[in-house]
């Protein structure tokens, strides 16, 4: 669905990501994992065109990532950021049917979808009409996947959408994602710097360092099957929190 060829991109001095390949595939939740500055955040924003990579190229379902398409791809890859990312003038609900009502969506169009996506994420229809800043966190990134989800996009990006929530609030969307990926069939790209996290949602899990890959695979893989001393030195120093649950 998603790929990368030969992609490269520096700021300055600093290479944020080495030439490299990565495919992501249709139907799938990829994680990219790694420390931070390994350049999983830049990975996501080469995707949906918020950068432009230096070298290389980028094309979600054959289509290259560039200026002259961006508009169009857009509308088919939902994208989730830390915090929400929310407007903090715009209700809950202006925030999720913003872009609806900018391609042209009618009212009752909006409203069944809006109630459909409310229902989906377990937001209470109450809180849409509130602004962000009556929002908990919890709350707030269930708007912002319902603004992300609002136009049924292929491919959802989601760029550690849980870093700043609490650990309880955390889990329970961790459930919930989860459960929203497997009955929506998308293909999902998710960023973490969580092991734990990676392993519960993610099919395919890319570690990265320093703008490389240095392995990708299932958490068993990298668990079981270390091919860089890197490799097990990530894995042990989250293994504390890693379960014997989220590896089944």
């Amino acid at each position: 669905m998603l790929s990368l060829e030969n992609v490269a991109k520096q700021y300055g001095s600093l290479q944020a990501v080495h030439p490299l390949s990565l495919t992501i595939e249709r139907g799938r939740t990829t994680v990219l994992i790694g420390p931070s500055g390994c350049g999983k955040s830049t990975l996501i924003r080469l995707m949906n065109g918020l950068i432009r990579p230096d070298h290389g190229r980028v094309t979600c379902d054959g289509t290259l990532v560039a200026p002259e398409n961006l508009l169009a791809l857009r509308r088919r890859i939902g994208y989730v950021i830390q915090e929400g990312g929310l407007f903090p003038h715009l209700t809950a609900r202006s925030n999720v049917t913003l872009l609806a009502r900018h391609v042209g969506w009618q009212g009752p169009k909006i409203t069944s979808r809006v109630a459909e996506l409310a229902e989906l994420v377990h937001l209470d229809s109450d809180r849409l009409d509130q602004y962000p800043v009556q929002l908990s966190g919890g709350q707030r990134q269930r708007v912002s996947l319902m603004r992300a989800l609002m136009l049924d996009p292929d491919v959802l990006l989601l760029d550690e959408p849980l870093g700043a929530l609490d650990p309880m609030i955390r889990s329970y969307l961790q459930s919930d994602l989860r459960n929203i990926f497997q009955s929506l069939h998308k293909t999902v790209v998710l960023v973490t710097h969580d092991l734990n996290e990676a392993a519960f949602l993610g099919d395919h899990i890319v570690l990265l360092r320093s703008g490389e890959v240095v392995q990708q695979g299932s958490i068993d893989d990298l668990c079981d099957r270390p091919v860089d001393p890197f490799v097990r030195e990530f894995i042990n120093a989250q293994r504390s929190t890693l379960s014997n649950e989220v590896r089944e």
